[in-house]
């Protein structure tokens, strides 16, 4: 394996899940985000262990993602948050996934896909209540409430919404969303027709708006270890999931005025020692950390210096550091001595989520879990009937 990789800590994510169904109570189910490989933290030993604590449903947001889970033998509910083409349709009905509903156009466009193989699907409403990205509005949502339940071939099993600033504590736009959401719900009900699943709750309203929990929640990097937002609160002590680390592959002494890496925008300031680290923005370890970033080697941080080249980077020691050839270099993580990657979002300027999906597969992933569980019993890699 090579010096770089990414530790993945299941015991971390166990730690996490645990702590958001002691927050939720025991009588709402939790759907798991694992969309972009899970955050880039490797989807199929991530749904394992979310399966061993209990996690109840998966969301994804390619056909593809949920194509690779389902023929790793996983046969819990798997929500589609994204719209597919309807070209994509048959293989959503083929592998069992669960899609949104949003409009006729494409209610009529899932029922015939499902006619045409004759398998009844289950689906989901989506509901617009102030996101502006997919899904019906209020108004709307009653009469395609009716037409899905109606449907020979569709099943409603469920209605959801989604914050856009729930990561924002006692936001007056969130708590009408949910107000609104909840008034969609219940005229619903009265028209004798069954929602399903009521869904509504991210990472940030898991949190901060205990009333958009309604039958199950949708977190996402809160299981992954770090918080939607810097102006939540830090109730609860999530762990961080994913460590990316290298090693130092060589170490120079270089006098003051010697220049660092591309274009020379660093010089070192004084008689130094330069390292150098084989992880580069080729393994999506950003660029824009050139001059910024650290990194944590023996207990003590470094700065990187110079820019950050595709394949490697250098980091200035100093003249004192203990640090030796081949030693192990933390690039972010677990570890509070060290940066994570709520830091390395903030030194860039975008948020811990597009840090653990940029790392990619070049990288390998290598995973720990000091409290592993059997495995849930495997089911059979066909499409579902």
């Amino acid at each position: 394996m090579r010096a770089t990789k990414a530790i993945i800590h299941l015991e971390n994510l166990r730690h996490n899940i645990r702590l958001v169904r002691r927050h939720i109570g025991p009588d709402k189910r939790i759907c798991m985000a694992v969309k972009a490989d899970a955050y880039g933290h490797g989807v199929h030993r991530v749904v394992q262990v979310a399966l061993s604590e209990g996690v109840e449903y998966f969301a994804i947001a390619t056909v593809q993602e949920g194509i690779d889970i389902r023929t790793e033998g996983v046969d819990a509910p798997i929500l589609l948050l994204s719209l597919p083409l309807p070209e994509e349709v048959p293989e959503v009905i083929r592998y069992g996934l669960t899609p949104l509903v949003t409009d006729r156009l494409f209610l009529q466009v899932l029922e015939e896909a499902a006619a045409a193989q004759g398998r009844r699907i289950e689906v989901h409403l989506k509901v617009d209540t102030g996101m502006g990205r997919i899904g019906c509005t209020p108004q709307e949502a009653l009469e395609l409430a009716a037409a899905t339940s109606a449907s020979r071939w569709l099943r409603l099993a469920g209605v959801c919404t989604h914050f856009p600033v729930a990561d924002l504590p006692d936001n007056p736009f969130t708590t009408a969303q949910i107000r609104r959401f909840a008034a969609v719900v219940d005229a619903i009900r009265v028209q004798g027709i069954d929602p399903g699943l009521i869904h509504a709750a991210n990472s940030g309203a898991v949190l901060g708006y205990p009333a958009s929990h309604f039958d199950m929640v949708r977190p996402g990097i809160l299981l992954y270890g770090y918080y939607p937002s810097q102006e939540q609160p830090r109730s609860l002590s999530f762990l961080p999931v994913m460590e990316l680390e290298s090693r130092i592959v060589f170490l120079k002494r270089v006098p003051k005025g010697t220049p660092i890496s591309y274009g020379m925008t660093y010089h070192a300031e004084r008689e130094t020692t330069i390292a150098t680290i084989p992880i580069g923005y080729g393994d999506g370890y950003s660029r824009l950390l050139s001059g910024r970033g650290e990194v944590l080697v023996r207990g003590r941080r470094y700065p990187i210096v110079g820019r950050i080249c595709m394949d490697q980077l250098m980091v200035d020691l100093g003249s004192d550091s203990p640090a030796e050839l081949y030693d192990r270099v933390t690039l972010f993580g677990p570890d509070p001595e060290g940066p994570d990657a709520e830091r390395i979002a903030t030194l860039i300027g975008t948020i811990p989520y597009e840090v653990t999906c940029d790392i990619n597969k070049r990288v390998p992933r290598l995973y720990t879990d000091r409290e592993e569980k059997p495995r849930p019993t495997a089911f059979p890699t066909a499409p579902p009937d």
